[in-house]
């Protein structure tokens, strides 16, 4: 497709060229005009910044158009797609490398960035040149990354008949939406670490930059989420090993921008209410800003292998450096700022609900730690003892999940506290529902032949924050019940509106309940075999008895099918007919599986195929998963917890009184 001469790749690289520029003059206008006190700059600045969000959704659409019509004459095209590509993975060959994901990531960041600047509060209008030369700083580094390094534009010497193709692995539904997540929410934690720079930058030491913090940081870590749990579940599809989580760097890397993130969200509620944590909560943005910075990083040259990462790159050096400068420089700033931030209320008792907001940091801070050391130790052996020792799953089990479960106790604990201080009798008083449906649950599930201490225990956990958010939620129903004379559900609605942030929270805390139980199920009481069968055989897992029937192979230009038809049965009566798939790719040497899933609330049965041979035996990898289905569940209910939370409250209507009303008897004024 041509424009006067002009294809659309010829469009996309000019348009790249000229938001670098664009966002060069919003960074040097932005500041210029604060310190001029010119409004007429700082206004430019701001529309520079809107009309960036255009050019780069042009460039984008034109790499998109790219893909589409397959120009081989990009070399970009050329190495993540090919003829036999179907249309419908475009979008994800358009960021399946380090070129087009940065162009991703640059369009996400100005997209997050335009209506951070639209939306911000009033309370941030002084300071807000400042947050904007900080997006901006950051916007003008990953384009000019692609500019001079990366560019998703370049054009090969002469075009090729064909293209390399899609990495097999990003073939999956869940490829549409994790690595957009990730890569969006990664770059988003800029956006309230902007607010609180720019807010010490101008001198403001105060909760100028609070509310815009918040909601960013709550609408980020709910991207996170979802990215991680979109890709533990694509994980558990396609990587046919039958789990969700594997603690690989790059996994680690997204996770722990996160766990610093979730401290933040929960820090940033006490500064809120009771003016404390100042000094904390700008720590813990920028920690969760670097440790941003080390994902993308681990995702674009990193030193440590995985299956999620963009493969080899020259790149690295040039994030490494980032990673330096956006540590240094806002902890810089921070100190340089040290004397304004100082919060207007100490801690008045170890049992109150900010000290429970506190340990809920440190814990957190300890599972981040710990995962960083876990995940760059393999690098630091290698350099200092010159030979690789790895960190496998059980380091991180054994040290990150005590603190998990702490954590959770703390979920149940923590709402139930008041403000300020409390005592141990209210306390007691507060817990004895909760208290109880945690013993009772330990009790029976040890009755029934549960042994498991920790299994045991997390499960108690989580009955005691359910029976927690229950119990709260009954209390402010009945409640409005004699005080209005609101029927249950009409009473229930009001309540979770009345109060948005705090319910919707609990609503995200019923979702990290059933993550919890697909957690604790699948890992201490999963079941797996692998076999090797012939078309006839049969086999016995658990409760259930699977017999492979046969294979049907599909030969495609770029790709051989195996797909495979089973008979399950469980506890002796027909289940279903299931087909779990198998493809072998020689263009890339890579053979992709796709397994087979009966999930209900109890129990996943999956199947995958691991080898096909030729005299017709498959070897097979059979799982019973058990509440693996409540992790999956939990996404949508995370998401609503997030709407809930987020939603902006309705302003109140103000009627004019007249000026000769009286007051009403016991009226207050």
């Amino acid at each position: 497709m041509t424009i006067s001469g002009w294809t659309m790749a010829d469009l996309g690289a000019a348009c790249l060229w000229m938001a670098l520029a664009l966002a060069t003059y919003s960074f040097a206008a932005s500041i210029a005009g604060q310190l001029r006190g010119s409004p007429g700059l700082l206004d430019s600045s701001r529309k520079a910044s809107y009309v960036l969000v255009v050019v780069l959704l042009v460039s984008t659409l034109s790499l998109v158009q790219s893909f589409i019509t397959r120009d081989f004459s990009l070399a970009y095209v050329a190495a993540h797609s090919n003829i036999a590509m179907d249309n419908i993975y475009t979008w994800v060959a358009f960021y399946a490398g380090n070129e087009g994901s940065l162009l991703y990531i640059a369009f996400a960041l100005s997209v997050m960035a335009a209506l951070a600047i639209w939306l911000a509060p009033a309370s941030t209008h002084s300071t807000l040149p400042w947050t904007v030369a900080i997006l901006m700083l950051i916007e003008v580094f990953f384009l000019a990354v692609m500019g001079f390094m990366a560019n998703p534009f370049q054009k090969l010497p002469f075009p090729v008949p064909d293209g390399q193709g899609i990495n097999p692995l990003l073939t999956h539904f869940g490829m549409f939406f994790h690595p957009p997540a990730l890569m969006a929410g990664l770059v988003g934690i800029s956006i309230p670490m902007a607010f609180s720079l720019g807010s010490l930058i101008g001198g403001k030491g105060g909760d100028e930059w609070i509310d815009a913090g918040r909601a960013w940081g709550v609408g980020i870590w709910a991207l996170l989420a979802s990215g991680l749990l979109l890709g533990s579940w694509w994980a558990y599809t396609i990587l046919g090993w039958g789990g969700f989580w594997f603690w690989d760097p790059v996994e680690n890397a997204a996770f722990m921008p996160w766990i610093v993130l979730t401290a933040f969200i929960h820090s940033i509620m006490v500064q809120k209410r009771r003016g404390m944590f100042r000094m904390w909560n700008i720590v813990l943005i920028n920690i969760a800003f670097g440790f941003a910075l080390y994902g993308m990083f681990m995702n674009r040259g990193g030193p440590v292998p995985s299956v999620h990462s963009f493969g080899a790159s020259t790149l690295g050096w040039v994030f490494l450096l980032f990673l330096a400068f956006g540590v240094i420089v806002p902890m810089a700033i921070f100190f340089w700022r040290y004397d304004l931030v100082r919060s207007a209320q100490r801690l008045d008792s170890m049992l109150s609900r900010e000290a429970a907001f506190l340990i809920n940091n440190l814990l957190l801070l300890g599972i981040a730690v710990a995962t960083l050391w876990g995940t760059v130790y393999p690098l630091l052996s290698r350099l200092f003892a010159e030979q690789e020792i790895t960190v496998a799953r059980p380091f991180y089990d054994q040290v990150n999940g005590p603190l998990m479960l702490v954590l959770v106790l703390l979920m149940g604990v923590g709402p139930l506290l008041p403000w300020r201080r409390a005592n141990l009798q209210s306390l007691r008083r507060a817990l004895l529902l909760p208290g109880s449906a945690a013993l009772i649950t330990a009790v029976a599930l040890l009755a029934v032949g549960i042994r498991q201490p920790y299994a045991v225990v997390g499960f108690g956990l989580c009955a005691l924050v359910t029976t927690s958010i229950l119990t709260e939620w009954t209390r402010g129903t009945l409640a409005r019940r004699r005080s209005v004379g609101d029927n249950p559900a009409v009473g229930f609605v009001r309540l979770i509106i009345a109060n948005r942030p705090r319910y919707g929270g609990y609503v995200v805390h019923l979702a990290v309940v059933m993550v919890a139980l697909g957690v604790v199920g699948q890992s201490f009481y999963g079941i797996q075999k692998d076999v090797v069968m012939f078309p006839g055989d049969e086999v016995t897992v658990g409760d259930y008895r699977m017999t492979y029937v046969d294979t049907t192979t599909l030969a495609y230009a770029d790709r051989t099918e195996y797909r495979t038809t089973v008979e399950v049965y469980h506890k002796g009566e027909f289940l279903d007919v299931m087909h779990p798939r198998r493809t072998f790719h020689p263009e890339f040497n890579m053979a992709s599986t796709l397994a087979a899933i009966r999930s209900t609330p109890v129990e996943d049965f999956y199947v995958v195929p691991s080898e096909n041979r030729e005299d017709g035996a498959v070897g097979f990898r059979i799982l019973v998963n058990p509440l693996v289905w409540w992790m999956w569940v939990a996404g949508p209910v995370l998401i609503l917890g997030t709407v809930i939370a987020l939603w902006p409250a309705r302003a109140p209507v103000r009627r004019p009184v007249a000026a000769a009303a009286r007051p009403a008897p016991g009226s207050a004024d």
